[in-house]
């Protein structure tokens, strides 16, 4: 005996990891050293220089008022909303403000839509953790989808924490989707969004299903929330590699809380993943090797699959949270919007 115990631990100490007994560590969880982890060379360079950016700085700033919460929102705007003219321009997209059954939008029109695509109509919802990017702040991912896929787009500018709490997101979403109901048949519609906008896209499909009303053509949730529970691997490997979300024990973490507002948070109108996704409509999901949430992004798609929903799922090599969209000049940016834009071709109504 004693000497089966003394090559089990020569071979623990070959492979460079302590060996304890197994009482002492009867989760099986591993303890790692400090490590450095290199900028990828296997990426294009503006997604590098994006990789090497230090991490958000507000990762770890949790508001304790309405106030406080209003004034980072705020602050995030002000950042953003300078960056919409260019991009704008350089994709020759027109963005106008309107209102849709009471919900403000933008219409995001291509100078030139397909032939193809002129009875079709994409509604957006942003990301921000269901409390960032107000108004013009979230329109960046619809300009960029309507001016490489030559769609029209409506990009939501739903009702937000602090103020309104679940279900108002939910409420407004809805609305919107009713009334483009009437616009254009259900299998014309795509339904696309990042992050708890990808959450929207989910959540509204299991809505959809449950006030019988028809299901949009196609859905592309990219990096959903679709778990706010911190379950999944990668809340925990990818915690402080992700240089976006960086940890969900921080600001998001209190995002999710404000937003449910006292709701169990694997309720599946906040946390889709526990929902019955069975006869939602074909979907693709992106996320990325560095992305806090890739591991709401594989569940998901395995408990589509599972249910037999055609499912797609593309993951970007190096990337942290929604960065495959975050520079239109760079490959993975063009190929991210490129895949999206042929997904809906292939299934939406013509």
């Amino acid at each position: 005996m004693k000497r089966a115990l003394g090559w089990c631990a020569l071979i623990g100490m070959v492979a460079g990891l302590a060996v304890a007994p197994a009482s002492a560590q009867p989760s099986g969880a591993r303890q790692l050293s400090a490590r450095t982890i290199p900028v990828p060379n296997t990426v294009s360079p503006q997604m590098r220089a994006i990789i090497a950016r230090p991490v958000n700085p507000i990762w770890n700033v949790v508001p304790k008022t309405k106030a406080e919460w209003k004034a980072l929102v705020a602050k995030n705007a002000a950042e953003t909303i300078p960056t919409i003219p260019a991009m704008r321009d350089a994709l020759h997209v027109k963005v106008e403000p309107t209102t849709i059954a009471g919900v403000k939008a933008y219409i995001v029109t291509p100078a030139v839509i397909s032939p193809v695509n002129r009875n079709r109509l994409l509604i957006y919802f942003h990301g921000g953790g269901f409390v960032l990017r107000p108004g013009e702040a979230g329109v960046a991912e619809a300009i960029q989808l309507a001016g490489f896929g030559h769609y029209k787009v409506i990009s939501v500018d739903y009702r937000m924490s602090p103020d309104f709490p679940y279900p108002a997101a939910m409420d407004d979403a809805m609305a919107v989707y009713r009334a483009a109901l009437k616009m254009v048949p259900a299998k014309n519609i795509g339904i696309f969004g990042t992050s708890a906008g990808g959450n929207i896209a989910l959540v509204m499909a299991l809505r959809a299903k449950a006030e019988k009303l028809q299901l949009p053509g196609a859905l592309a949730p990219g990096t959903p929330w679709s778990d706010m529970t911190k379950t999944g691997d990668t809340y925990f490997t990818n915690d402080m590699i992700d240089n976006v979300l960086v940890s969900n024990d921080g600001f998001w973490g209190a995002a999710a809380a404000l937003y449910a507002n006292g709701r169990d948070l694997k309720d599946p109108q906040l946390s889709p993943i526990y929902g019955d996704v069975r006869g939602f409509p074909p979907t693709i999901l992106t996320s990325g090797t560095r992305d806090l949430f890739l591991s709401n992004t594989v569940r998901m798609h395995r408990k589509l699959r599972q249910a037999g929903v055609e499912a797609q799922l593309q993951v970007f090599e190096g990337l942290s949270h929604a960065q495959y969209y975050r520079d239109i000049t760079a490959p993975e940016t063009i190929d991210y919007n490129n895949e999206i834009a042929r997904f809906f071709d292939k299934h939406l109504g013509r």
